[in-house]
């Protein structure tokens, strides 16, 4: 079972109880990589709601998705259709996703100056999907970023190390849908095995199980659901600020049997520029840095083009 950590004294104005926090979250961080938050302060009818938007908005037609297609952004919106993914490099997932990232304006400098992942978001024309997104966007980012706060703790960094870097970040808020297991007896894969990019996830799953992780033995286990809990992960641009610190933990989803299955995941990836260079305290003499420097955009293009089999 991963960790269950309890993470309402975030906000506590506390420097003892995010210390406390911290130190739960990197042990979670060095041994596994996953853990679960709970007394997160996220209301339960966002929880709720960003379900609802997301199954209307699967359940509109094929010809509605294709027009918001993934393939017409530069910057990693809109729907991604069945099969057209494949996490491990290996195989189709057997998903459908759609993809919410920053709210900018059409005149925002950098959307007018082209820079990577600087784009606008893409609509649908399912009521309230906009308002439901944006809301729900917006609470996981501020505790994706109080959870940086506890890292900050954990790792001995200033209490604020991440703010300037987590402010307009390439973050992505993803909805997605996994049909039905074959009725022929195959076992769909629902996302191939992969590890994340950004630096932590925040997943909030239906009751439908199916994610799986592979323990540091090469073991797999499941990650139940638990309601009102999110599943969190740490990426690989953490794992590189961290010199191999805390490590990224490869992960899986089978599709369920006989129903559907609905997942929201928040990807908080850094703003653009930041440099994903090792961070102070991550290295010594007998541990010099294991990955160079990176410029984060660039960084999640190359994670980006090998997923869709771009060259």
């Amino acid at each position: 079972m991963l960790d269950i950590i309890d993470v309402g004294g975030l906000k506590s104005g506390d420097a003892r109880a995010v210390a406390r926090i911290g130190a739960e979250l990197g042990r979670a961080c060095r041994e596994v990589g996953f853990f679960y938050v709970r007394n997160h302060g996220i209301p339960d009818a966002l929880l709720s709601g960003i379900f609802k938007s997301a199954q209307a908005f699967f359940a509109s037609s094929r010809a509605e998705k294709d027009k918001l297609s993934i393939a017409r952004s530069k910057h990693n919106r809109g729907y991604a259709g069945l099969s057209s993914e494949s996490l491990d490099q290996v195989h189709a997932d057997n998903k459908e996703a759609f993809n919410v990232g920053l709210d900018l304006s059409p005149d925002d400098p950098e959307v007018v100056a082209g820079k990577p992942f600087r784009g606008v978001n893409v609509w649908p024309a399912t009521p309230g999907f906009r308002d439901m997104t944006l809301a729900y966007f917006n609470a996981v980012w501020r505790l994706g970023c109080d959870l940086h706060e506890a890292i900050a703790a954990d790792l001995k960094l200033p209490p604020s190390y991440f703010a300037d870097k987590l402010d307009r970040p390439m973050a992505t808020l993803r909805l997605l849908h996994y049909p039905p297991r074959p009725t022929n007896g195959g076992e769909a894969i629902g996302a191939g095995e992969h590890t994340d990019y950004g630096s932590i996830t925040l997943l909030l799953t239906d009751d439908a199980g199916g994610l799986d992780v592979r323990r540091r033995d090469g073991t797999w286990i499941e990650a139940p659901p638990i309601p009102g809990a999110f599943v969190c992960n740490i990426g690989d641009s953490l794992m590189r600020w961290t010199n191999d610190v805390y490590v990224s933990t490869p992960h899986r989803v089978k599709n369920p049997p006989g129903r559907d299955r609905y997942s929201v995941a928040f990807f908080l990836d850094p703003n653009p520029e930041v440099s994903l260079a090792c961070l102070p305290g991550c290295t010594t003499p007998e541990q010099p840095p294991k990955h160079p420097p990176i410029n984060a955009a660039d960084y999640l293009r190359q994670r980006l083009d090998a997923t869709y089999g771009k060259s």
